[in-house]
């Protein structure tokens, strides 16, 4: 039976309505991910609870291939109005979609670690290949020689690991994702000879347009920082060569064992660091050995995984050829009564929900695992010959190898600030940053209980081994929290995920739950915002071009909790009115001049909360101590003030 085909007239005022009149909101669906018609211009479904219902079908399908399935009401109703979880970018838009070959997977990390042109440009057409596909991917260089290496061909040396950065980038920019550029990130260890030249890559702001970049650093550079004392570069970054004082300061040595070293002050190169950051936000810093020394899945990296960079925002630490899946919980919803002096978080619904996040998103990487196949099918029956095809389907294979080995998931959380808020905690403060720990505590240790019990309903995942997991202090923190039995079950059935949480940025996921993303405070209670569109969208408006050619819109945005907040309580606080329904608190709100505005959100919880006006240090105390419950990372930014000296940077 024909399924009804409907216009983008017809879904922009069905979903209009859905999101209670919130136009970005709206917007993000109808372009993003609602499902088309393979009839240009047409789409299968008009309203976000379409999308809700088709996700719900798919997830049910794998639950039922498992004893105690989850109903599909009970399924729907976890993921009805995108209140309580919400599902990553690239499931929302493929999962239960026929129409497109896409994977599941929000992110990717690849590395075939070969020093030669062939490895280089078998990285490049890997991360087409992903990317294609709707994945973000990671990518590292310390495996390049650095610049002026002797290579074995007709150059004599090598032009450097640095110099290939721009191809990665371009190619990154020349991939269609249905109306989105892929997304990279370049990471490169602090031992590499050619780090400082990474570091200052990203000077020209015209360059490497396409990346995000990070330097790996080790607490034998930063204890050398903080001494300040001299540093050895080596290549391979690994190894550990013969410290001399012979050494000049900045002069790359060929050692007689292969491999290259170069003397440095520590703290100069640092200092390149801290001035690039100050000045132009990158390259961010990767505090790599407590990665490693935290990460469950390194316990596994005998057995292929070993962490070597991270995904686009760097909230995944990924191995080669690994991949994640994402989803959220809602914070903001588990508030009972918000901004009223009977506002409390419903523990117990957080630990269910916790739970749940943990069960769907397994069934994810079941889910994953069938469209990785389909991936391969069709590529296999494309009409080029086997040898242009096969590096994208070694690629795909090795993806799917390590997807069955490990059933990495990556549950996190959005609305942390519009938690605080409605509880009448001000963003920024101990008392937030406490409250903010033990939430994170309580997923935490939920979610790997429900690994468990899912190793002992459905196997642990394949190379589970406990004596490898003997000492890992993340999981350590997390099993001295299991009672006897639960313990028990942990050693006798192991868990069914090698890494559970990750805490991803959420940015259009987070218009659609309507609330602040991920742990970020609220970015400003209005605004204007601007939105990247693909200039070749029907219907599209573009308010302007940026300098590197990318197009956007721009929308009148109001954070949509603070309206409640209005219509609950803020109305009477303001001017002693009666509370209203949201929309008459809306039509109000949006009446009033900026200077209106500020007095009421000066009124509100969410006052010294926004991203201007917060304290950052607090803010990273509460990052640190969320990351103590969070076994992989945390996707944060932090905006400081445009007169932030290069001290406080470097404090």
């Amino acid at each position: 039976m024909d399924r009804p085909l409907y216009n983008e007239s017809q879904l922009n005022s069905a979903s209009l309505e859905y999101f209670n009149g919130d136009e970005l909101a709206s917007k993000v669906w109808v372009k993003k991910y609602a499902l088309r018609s393979s009839q240009e211009g047409l789409y299968e479904e008009v309203t976000p609870d379409d999308t809700i219902k088709r996700l719900s079908a798919e997830i049910h399908r794998t639950e039922l291939k498992y004893p105690n399935p989850m109903s599909y009401d009970d399924i729907y109703k976890t993921l009805k109005d995108f209140k309580h979880f919400i599902f990553g970018g690239s499931i929302m838009f493929s999962l239960g979609n026929n129409k497109a070959v896409s994977s599941l997977g929000n992110c990717f990390f690849i590395d075939n670690g070969a020093d030669s042109y062939g490895g280089i440009f078998n990285t490049d057409e890997s991360l087409v290949q992903l990317m294609k596909r709707r994945g973000g991917v990671g990518i590292t260089l310390e495996h390049l020689r650095p610049s002026t290496a002797y290579v074995n061909n007709s150059a004599h040396s090598s032009t450097g690991a640095v110099s290939f950065m721009d191809r990665f980038s371009h190619s990154t920019r020349e991939v269609a994702q249905d109306g989105r550029r892929g997304a990279l990130m370049i990471t490169m260890h602090i031992n590499h000879p050619d780090v400082e030249d990474f570091i200052m890559a990203k000077d020209d702001l015209t360059k490497i347009t396409g990346a995000n970049i990070s330097v790996k650093v080790t607490d034998e550079f930063m204890r050398c920082v903080e001494n300040n004392n001299d540093y050895i570069l080596r290549w391979p970054t690994d190894s550990n060569p013969i410290i001399s004082n012979d050494y000049q300061y900045n002069k790359l040595y060929k050692l007689n064992d292969g491999t290259y070293v170069k003397r440095i002050k520590a703290k100069d190169l640092w200092n390149v660091i801290i001035k690039q950051a100050h000045k132009n936000a990158e390259p961010g810093v990767i505090f790599w050995d407590r990665v490693i020394q935290e990460s469950p899945a390194d316990m596994y990296a005998s057995v292929g995984f070993r962490t070597k960079g991270t995904n686009p925002c760097g909230e995944v630490p990924l191995s080669p050829y690994d991949s994640c899946r994402l989803g959220s919980i809602n914070l903001f919803e588990l508030v009972e009564n918000p901004f009223t002096p009977k506002a409390r978080l419903n523990w117990q619904r957080l630990l269910v929900m916790a739970r749940i996040a943990q069960r769907l998103m397994d069934d994810i990487v079941d889910l994953e695992e069938e469209k990785i196949l389909n991936i391969i099918s069709k590529i296999q029956k494309d009409p080029e010959s086997p040898e242009l095809k096969q590096t994208e389907i070694n690629l795909w294979k090795n993806v799917l190898k390590v997807l069955r080995n490990g059933r990495r998931t990556g549950v996190g959380v959005v609305g942390l600030a519009d938690m605080f808020a409605a509880l009448g905690l001000t963003y920024g403060t101990p008392e937030a940053t406490e409250l903010a720990e033990r939430v994170q505590k309580e997923i935490a240790i939920a979610s790997y209980k429900e690994s468990v019990q899912l190793a002992k309903e459905r196997s642990p995942f394949l190379v589970w081994d406990v004596a490898k997991e003997a000492g890992n202090p993340f999981l350590s923190r997390v099993l001295n929290n299991f009672n006897e039995t639960e313990f028990a079950d942990y050693l006798n059935y192991g868990r069914r995920n090698i890494s559970n949480i990750s805490i991803a940025p959420t940015g259009t996921l987070a218009m659609m739950t309507q609330t602040a993303s991920g742990i970020e405070p609220v970015f400003k209670i209005f605004f204007r915002r601007r939105r990247k569109v693909n200039p070749n969208e029907e219907g599209v408006n573009i308010t302007f071009v940026d300098q590197n050619g990318d197009s956007w819109e721009e929308y009148n945005v109001m954070h949509i909790p603070f309206i409640t907040w209005f219509s609950i309580v803020g109305c009477t606080l303001y001017n002693g009115s009666q509370p209203m329904e949201f929309k008459e608190a809306k039509a109000f709100l949006t009446s009033l001049s900026e200077k209106e505005l500020d007095m009421i959100v000066e009124l509100s919880p969410w006052s010294k909360s926004e991203t201007h006006s917060i304290d950052y240090y607090e803010k990273i105390n509460m990052q640190a101590a969320i990351q103590k419950w969070v076994d992989h990372s945390i996707s944060v930014t932090h905006n400081l003030h445009e007169k932030i000296t290069l001290d406080e940077v470097d404090n």
